[in-house]
């Protein structure tokens, strides 16, 4: 019996030696973060390399999808809306499709990202944008597939690809002017009503000075348009605080108004139970 514990133990000891072993992948993943003017992008992909194959024409073929990589999809993220070749492409995460020809590829910008190389079924509906583009020849080979953001601008740069000697370069326009002019009238507008809140809610937390925290919760309500009902309660618990009950109660039938009609339930027992308790004498 205790022979056959032992041998048990070893094979599972091997075998969970076995589990742990780690081999390098054929087409590494990578990841590019580059930020353009205000705008974030992000490329996650997998990149094959040659390793002596003809690619385009042979393992990649002219006129068909490709997946541009290799294993899952390849994604990019923008966190603002681009332009490219004129048309708008919303922030968001998108898988990139291309259709290498001999003078031009056709890059796709589709909706799901959850394909392992391309879709199953591939469906217009999901395509967001699509546009062709300019192939140059490389005087040097490329071996391993490459994508990369390159010709930064603050307000514009090209999503470059790169094998064997193919290469594209897809302009896109980022939003910095238009952001920047918005922040610059922020600014100068001062503090708007999630400001004075945020301060408000800091000073009632930390226990720091309830006046101030009163104030700046009286600003943050007269700067709002519609008064969520997460700011008239923080207002009632600063005024319980400050010892008048009576007004805290006005404030949370106030806050448990709002918070009815939003249907926040967690609001409404919150304020409830508020009331219930400040109404004691």
């Amino acid at each position: 019996m205790n022979k056959i514990l032992i041998a048990l133990a070893i094979f599972i000891a091997h075998f969970t030696l076995q589990a742990q072993v780690k081999t390098p992948q054929a087409s590494p993943k990578a990841t590019v973060f580059q930020t353009v003017g205000l705008t974030d992008v992000e490329i996650v992909y997998c990149r094959p390399a040659a390793r002596g194959r003809a690619v385009f024409g042979n393992l990649v073929p002219f006129g068909k999808l490709w997946r541009t990589g290799a294993n899952e999809n390849t994604t990019i993220s923008f966190s603002d809306d681009v332009v490219i070749d004129g048309k708008t492409l919303k922030k968001g995460k998108y898988a990139i499709y291309t259709i290498p020809k001999i003078e031009s590829w056709e890059v796709i910008f589709y909706n799901t990202t959850d394909n392992w190389g391309t879709p199953t079924e591939f469906t217009d509906a999901n395509v967001v944008l699509r546009t062709t583009v300019k192939e140059d020849a490389l005087p040097k080979a490329v071996e391993s597939f490459t994508i990369g953001i390159g010709a930064i601008d603050a307000n514009f740069a090209y999503l470059e690809m790169a094998w064997e000697n193919s290469s594209v370069a897809l302009k896109f326009e980022v939003p910095t002017q238009k952001t920047t002019l918005l922040n610059i009238e922020k600014a100068l507008a001062g503090p708007a009503a999630s400001d004075y809140f945020s301060a408000a809610q800091y000073y009632f937390q930390s226990n720091g000075d309830s006046v101030k925290a009163r104030m700046y919760i009286d600003k943050a309500l007269e700067l709002s348009a519609d008064k969520p009902y997460f700011y008239s309660r923080l207002k009632s618990l600063i005024q319980a605080k400050q010892g008048d009950k009576k007004g805290a109660i006005e404030t949370a039938k106030v806050s448990l108004a709002a918070a009815e009609i939003a249907k926040n339930q967690d609001y409404v027992k919150m304020n409830k139970d508020s009331i219930a308790e400040w109404s004691k004498k």
